[in-house]
């Protein structure tokens, strides 16, 4: 058995003090947004509440999907790095950039530093993404679409040098005999995956590279909504010609803007005699409740 957690949009919190000249940029419209609204419904107290019931429940590997920091300031991801270590160390876990992680050019480059042990893993070509990440039975395939945009933008892009090495791992992985885990930040599938503003350019390529080389699941998250889609006509892989694709809502999110309130997942994943087995479970606030609760489990596989 291997237990799989699933964490995104983390938006950890407080916003360190930004300085005058730190918002000649996209900042200056992040930093208005987060004083107006969203420092209102991402709030460390649901965070912390949510990742102590996580700790009780003895996963095998936590997957975070992205978004850890808002403003990709330096200070932000000193704590955000400091602030990952004690929810599991990197042998145990693996991270990946949201947009919020890419905010302006150079942004990237000080995640993947800030994260060195996390986000990393067996790579093709010395490329960083994707990487893979191995939990006995399970393969985690860490993929990148965390790009710099313009204000007003939050687009991710995934293009055909990274759907040619995913190719690969996927075909790979497969012949290993292998339960395939792809995560990504952006959403893959669902009318959120199409939106031009905020969805993922290149979307139609991941797709093609999920149904020609087969995954059992994909995990992601930049919604803040819990949602269960589907890529459909999936080759040696998923269940029925279908891959799962499971978002999560935000981890540190209320439910004062129209989110879902904060949430985790799991991903209970045995080995049968027909192939797998996978048992999700998601752990959370309900819109009207103050306590963490089971709020749903269904069978994957």
């Amino acid at each position: 058995m291997v237990l799989i957690a699933h964490l995104s949009d983390i938006h950890l919190s407080p916003l360190p003090k930004v300085h005058w000249h730190e918002l000649f940029s996209k900042r200056i419209t992040g930093y208005l947004n987060w004083k107006l609204k969203r420092s209102k419904h991402m709030q460390t107290d649901m965070l912390f509440n949510l990742v102590e019931h996580l700790k009780t429940k003895d996963v095998d590997f936590t997957a975070f999907t992205g978004d850890l920091v808002n403003l990709s300031l330096d200070k932000e991801f000193i704590n955000a790095a400091n602030w990952i270590k004690q929810i599991a160390p990197p042998e145990k876990s693996c991270a990946i950039p949201g947009n919020h992680d890419a905010y302006l050019r150079g942004s990237l480059a000080k995640f993947e530093t800030a994260f060195a042990q996390y986000a990393k893993g067996e790579t093709i070509d010395n490329q960083h993404y994707p990487f893979v990440r191995r939990i006995g039975d399970v393969a985690i395939i860490a993929c990148s679409s965390a790009v710099p945009t313009m204000p007003f933008m939050a687009y991710g892009k995934f293009e055909k040098k990274q759907a040619k090495r995913l190719a690969n791992q996927l075909q790979a992985l497969g012949q290993q005999g292998l339960f395939r885990i792809v995560i990504i930040h952006h959403p893959p599938a669902g009318d959120a995956a199409f939106r031009f503003r905020k969805g993922l350019h290149g979307v139609e390529m991941f797709q093609q590279t999920i149904k020609e080389n087969g995954a059992e699941l994909i995990l992601h998250g930049h919604t803040h909504r819990s949602t269960i889609h589907a890529i459909t006509d999936v080759k040696n892989g998923g269940i029925n010609g279908e891959t799962p694709v499971i978002g999560v809502a935000a981890a540190s999110a209320n439910a004062t803007h129209g989110d879902d309130p904060a949430r985790y997942n799991l991903f209970d994943i045995k080995r049968t005699n027909g192939g797998f087995s996978c048992q999700m479970k998601e752990f959370g606030y309900q819109n009207l409740t103050t306590e963490i609760v089971e709020r749903m489990e269904k069978t994957l596989y």
